[in-house]
């Protein structure tokens, strides 16, 4: 009897992703070997002392997987699930997005085993600070070296306890606030960064959805009106993609969380969703919505795009061919693996891959470093300037026109770039360039094949230049 192979794991999925794309580059081995290779790994334990006197120790890790490029940047994720391996994978994720959409950092990552769900506030607490206090002895943070951010079971109220550890042991330190990003806006934080991921996501599915030959070829309209949406959690990520969604003409058909799924071909409210399942402790039985007991099935839905905003390994070799969705939109942190990306590519669906369309949180996260190196909030120093010249340009045009505007047509025709329309406005721009960039290796390249093998070939080139330019390679 002939046993199938066992599937490969979350790491060697991004192995093998990255091999196929090197492949195409020409790029010598060594240095294709070097930008693989996951520089360090730190694995460590740690004491945290609980409220009834016991003492637990809880296992983390940080990895940081290139340093081509200073600091490295990565977010810390609570789960009771991870390993080493997993972490490794993630920082190499990071560093291949950050290369994707021009974002100057290494890739890193870090997490902390235990369950985030099951724990009082307190212990977070007290599990976090522990956890910065270690990676402060190990030099694993700080502005100029390593630069945490939300992932998983994280969010911004453990980036303040993490800004604030990291304070209190360097006092005086002009910089230190940057040395984490996705903080309170309160904290040092910038206004957009936790909606980026949904924001970026929508963004890079609307420029996908513009390519009129592409949307030919799958039987769709060009744009996202009218689209067919089904979005696989409803965590920070996949509640801001539903609702950009639908805010963009989109309709979201269906919700995919670990309790089950709930279906409206005439489209759901995702605030609505939040307050139902808040109220009764799930989705299900939402009202006027068909509810599907096994999330699983529900990704195998009839839909135009799939968003698979969860955990990695989502989609498989077992239920990719019953995929119906004729773009994926990858939301998480490798939630495809490569045997299932072979039959997706086989069927012709578009795959939209994480290491671009999720690249929006690390975007906003560098605008956040910038912001907290700069000591200044953006638009603060220049929107009086600009509301002035536009207010000049409307009197210049009104003197040589004789048509004078009304209050309301001078707000509207003189917009003031506050901070969260500049950080949307740098976002949108580095969204679109880089699917331009991916889709101009397409075009040159086309055995690349597909916008994965694409983006891994784009991400690996701008690293091997930086490699070269450093005149490590010859």
């Amino acid at each position: 009897m002939t046993m199938s192979p066992a599937p490969r794991s979350f790491e060697d999925n991004v192995t093998f992703y990255f091999d196929r794309a090197a492949a195409f580059t020409g790029h010598p081995k060594g240095l294709l070997d070097q930008i693989r290779a996951c520089n360090s790994v730190h694995a460590f334990q740690f004491p945290v002392h609980q409220a009834d006197g016991r003492i637990e120790v809880v296992r983390g890790w940080r990895a940081e997987h290139s340093h081509h490029k200073l600091p490295t940047k990565g977010g810390i994720r609570y789960s009771a699930a991870v390993d080493e391996s997993e972490v490794k994978a993630l920082a190499a994720l990071m560093t291949y997005k950050c290369a994707v959409v021009d974002v100057p950092f290494g890739g890193a990552k870090g997490a902390v085993q235990i369950d985030p769900h099951t724990r009082a506030v307190e212990e977070l607490e007290r599990i976090t600070r522990r956890y910065t206090h270690e990676l402060a002895k190990k030099n694993l943070i700080g502005p100029g070296l390593d630069v945490p951010a939300p992932d998983a079971g994280t969010g911004e109220r453990e980036m303040a306890w993490i800004a604030d550890t990291y304070m209190a042991l360097n006092p005086g330190l002009l910089d230190a606030m940057a040395c984490v990003t996705g903080k309170p806006v309160t904290q040092g934080g910038i206004r957009g960064r936790k909606e980026a991921t949904g924001r970026g996501l929508v963004y890079a599915l609307r420029g996908a959805c513009l390519q009129t030959d592409d949307m030919r070829s799958l039987g769709l309209s060009a744009g996202l009106d009218g689209k067919r949406v089904i979005v696989q959690g409803l965590g920070n990520v996949g509640y801001h993609a539903a609702r950009f969604c639908r805010e963009q003409g989109a309709t979201v058909i269906a919700i995919v969380v670990p309790e089950g799924a709930i279906l409206d071909v005439k489209g759901l409210d995702e605030d609505a969703v939040v307050e139902h399942r808040k109220r009764t402790g799930s989705i299900l039985e939402f009202p006027g919505a068909t509810s599907i007991s096994r999330s699983v099935d529900a990704l195998e839905l009839d839909c135009d795009v799939l968003v698979p905003a969860a955990l990695e390994n989502q989609l498989t070799a077992d239920n990719a061919p019953r995929i119906r969705a004729k773009i994926i939109l990858e939301g998480a942190n490798g939630p495809t693996t490569a045997e299932a990306d072979e039959i997706l590519r086989a069927k012709g669906t578009l795959v939209i891959p994480d290491i671009y369309a999720n690249a929006g949180g690390v975007t906003v996260s560098y605008f956040e470093w910038l912001k907290n190196l700069s000591h200044v909030r953006f638009g603060r120093l220049e929107r009086r300037l600009q509301a002035a010249a536009g207010r000049r340009l409307l009197h210049g045009i009104e003197l040589a026109t004789g048509k004078f505007f009304d209050d309301t047509d001078r707000a509207s025709l003189v917009p003031v770039a506050d901070e969260l329309s500049i950080v949307n406005s740098g976002l949108e721009d580095t969204m679109v360039t880089a699917y331009q960039d991916i889709r101009e290796a397409l075009r040159r390249q086309p055995a690349l094949r597909d916008l994965r093998t694409a983006a891994f070939f784009t991400a690996i080139n701008k690293i091997a230049r930086a490699y070269l330019e450093l005149g490590i390679f010859p």
